[in-house]
């Protein structure tokens, strides 16, 4: 399988040509069968490969496949190349995994739509089109995958494309990444000017090379500006929240396990580039930290239970930058790798919530759904605490490595500290508005109608077996990165820093990219977070475990202006439509309606001159041989006269 990284990422692709071909003419069953096989299957060559290397490469060495050159000109070139090394692995291994397990829930929750096959033809090719971008031995051929899950984005967002609010939500986000992407290609014209080259492996050289400057510090924040927008921060967050216009296992894979996971990725597979520029880090950690906190703080006011949870991918995407513009690498892996499990488990669990309601997302017309989908809640539950962050759940270990990391980052002190403090905020508001989300979906009296009420059932094995998959990773999940404080203790080594210490390597005139906390810092900050989780817990069951709704209305009373303004979400698309949308709009009338007339009307005007001399000639063309010899015994007549 070493030399045949291909066939990975071509199973999913197998997918979408069988199901987008044949789909419709052979059948659910059919499709049922390719979407979901051809992703397992995709899993099962990952595994074999990873065990393979495992056992062929004992260093953690970069393993390179190249399939066929892809073009050579001028003595410039690349190739189609798949790499294996340890950080694209895990990668690997939480992308087919946690992405097969949304294909399986997939079958029951989307059984019943009539383009089946279309859907999964584009989720195949989106699974297929990740793979491509984490296992790209290059910047240019992992940006065809980049670009790829793109187009997938805008096809599966504008799932809906009869309604009118689904296109529109897949346009902007197609909009949006292409603003990111732009500063991701502008990275890689730094990178081929200064280095010769965009190979992963080259190009690290090459920076070592050249060493720090302002010229890698430009390539750093341009690549973090494709970032943010794959990646969904500000201030190219917009995207994100309207595109659970799309099906609700959509939105588990993109916010989850793929897509938004890609900038994360990006930054840290180019960390020997960053950490020679503490400018372009120090922008990636606040960044990081005012994302956390903005989407944290709107998070709390929403009622639309899937758009609770797309703030709520914002938010912990932001911490996973702290943790890169920290320098704490492994420690953003790490909160990406829990992040897929609890996160994918949460909106899963809320497309069985959904289902169970007859479409009903709002969480204001919910309540006492535990008595009625025991499995759904159980396994919510179980999510909800891992990102909460309370003790020995997934959530809770690496949340902490990351805050204990800003606190003892090597970097920068004082900005360490800012990032720490508005982190930790951020966690408390995390865990108030996920309970509260909690409380008044599960707890309470049922307040939806009678109707509802009458159809509420549990979901069908193939969306409760993932959610069964996904709540016990979400609980067990941390223990691959086990706390210095507790593993010296236990004698319990922190099994993922291990494994990404060879993409990590200490560089020369560089800090370690894997640097491990000390104790101290990681005592105060877990009980710190501790000590958070149970306030935020505490603080949402007393508003919200009895008083339900009411609660929400007191707030309102009470301040606001504040509710108002987080409800809202701070007026930040009603801001970019007046500064951005419609300036544009308006120009582009502009130059439809005067511009595009002036130049419409003399093109017109050439050609009504045109077409009016050669009325004149046409006079002259009469086809009668006596004419044109007159006019050629005149044209002889003239020329002596003039000449002669």
């Amino acid at each position: 399988m070493l030399d045949k990284l291909a066939l990975i990422p071509l199973m999913p692709f197998l997918g979408f040509l069988l199901n987008g071909l044949f789909g419709r003419r052979l059948g659910k069953t059919f499709v049922s069968i390719v979407g979901v096989g051809t992703a397992f299957a995709s899993a099962i060559l990952g595994s074999y490969a990873t065990w393979e290397y495992v056992h062929t490469f004992h260093d953690g060495e970069r393993h390179v496949d190249v399939v066929y050159q892809w073009f050579l000109s001028g003595g410039v070139g690349t190739d189609i190349a798949f790499q294996l090394d340890p950080l694209s692995i895990v990668m690997l291994m939480v992308v087919t995994w946690v992405g097969s397990l949304i294909h399986l829930y997939s079958v029951g929750y989307m059984h019943e739509e009539d383009g089946y096959f279309r859907y999964f033809s584009y989720l195949n090719l989106f699974l297929a089109m990740m793979l491509i971008l984490i296992l790209g031995s290059s910047y240019l051929f992992a940006f065809v995958g980049w670009e790829g899950v793109g187009l997938c984005s805008y096809l599966l967002i504008g799932y809906y494309y009869q309604t009118d609010f689904a296109p529109a939500a897949g346009k902007k986000a197609f909009v949006v990444n292409r603003i990111g992407d732009f500063g991701f290609l502008l990275a890689m014209f730094l990178m081929f000017m200064a280095f010769g080259s965009v190979d992963f492996g080259a190009v690290e050289k090459g920076a070592i090379g050249v060493g720090p400057g302002a010229l890698v510090t430009g390539i750093c924040v341009l690549m973090f500006v494709g970032a943010c927008g794959k990646s969904a921060q500000m201030p190219l967050y917009v995207w994100l929240p309207d595109a659970m216009a799309g099906p609700t296992p959509v939105s588990a894979l993109i916010h989850a396990a793929t897509m938004v996971t890609a900038g994360v990725y990006l930054v840290v597979r180019s960390n020997v580039l960053f950490r020679m520029s503490p400018t372009a880090m120090a922008i990636v950690a606040f960044i990081g930290a005012l994302t956390a906190l903005f989407a944290a703080t709107i998070g709390v006011a929403q009622n639309d239970i899937k758009k609770v949870l797309a703030y709520s991918t914002v938010s912990q995407l932001g911490f996973m930058f702290i943790a890169a513009g920290v320098g704490a690498y492994v420690a953003a892996i790490f909160h990406l790798v829990t992040h897929a499990f609890f996160k994918a488990c949460l909106f899963l669990g809320s497309g069985s919530v959904i289902h169970a309601m007859g479409g009903e997302q709002d969480i204001r017309k919910m309540g006492g759904l535990r008595k009625h989908i025991p499995v759904t809640h159980w396994t919510f539950a179980i999510a909800t605490f891992a990102i909460a962050g309370f003790p020995l759940a997934a959530g809770f270990f690496s949340k902490d490595e990351i805050l204990a990391s800003a606190l003892a980052t090597p970097y920068f002190a004082s900005l360490g500290k800012v990032v720490w403090a508005m982190g930790t905020v951020a966690a408390l508001f995390t865990a108030f508005y996920m309970y509260r989300l909690y409380y008044l979906t599960f707890a309470g009296e049922f307040r939806g109608t009678h109707e509802q009420e009458h159809h509420l059932h549990e979901s069908p094995k193939t969306m409760t077996i993932p959610l069964i998959v996904l709540a016990s990773l979400s609980a067990v999940g941390g223990l691959i990165g086990i706390p210095h404080l507790l593993g010296h203790s236990l004698h319990i080594p922190h099994v993922l820093e291990h494994w990404l210490e060879p993409v990590l390597t200490k560089v020369a005139g560089l800090r370690d990219g894997a640097f491990a906390v000390a104790e101290q810092p990681e005592i105060i900050v877990m009980a710190g977070s501790t000590i958070l989780a149970l306030a935020g817990w505490w603080f949402a069951k007393s508003k919200y475990a009895t008083r339900g709704t009411a609660a929400d209305e007191a707030f309102h009373e009470n301040m606001p202006g504040l509710a108002s303004t987080w409800e809202n979400k701070y007026w930040v698309d009603e801001l970019y439509d007046a500064i951005v949308v419609k300036p544009l709009h308006g120009f582009s009338t502009i130059c439809w309606k005067v511009f595009d007339a002036i130049i419409d009307g003399l093109l017109s005007l050439a050609a009504y001159f045109i077409a009016a001399l050669g009325d004149i000639i046409r006079f002259f063309q009469t086809g009668n041989v006596r004419n044109y010899a007159l006019m050629l015994f005149l044209g002889v007549v003239v020329f002596i006269w003039v000449y002669v």
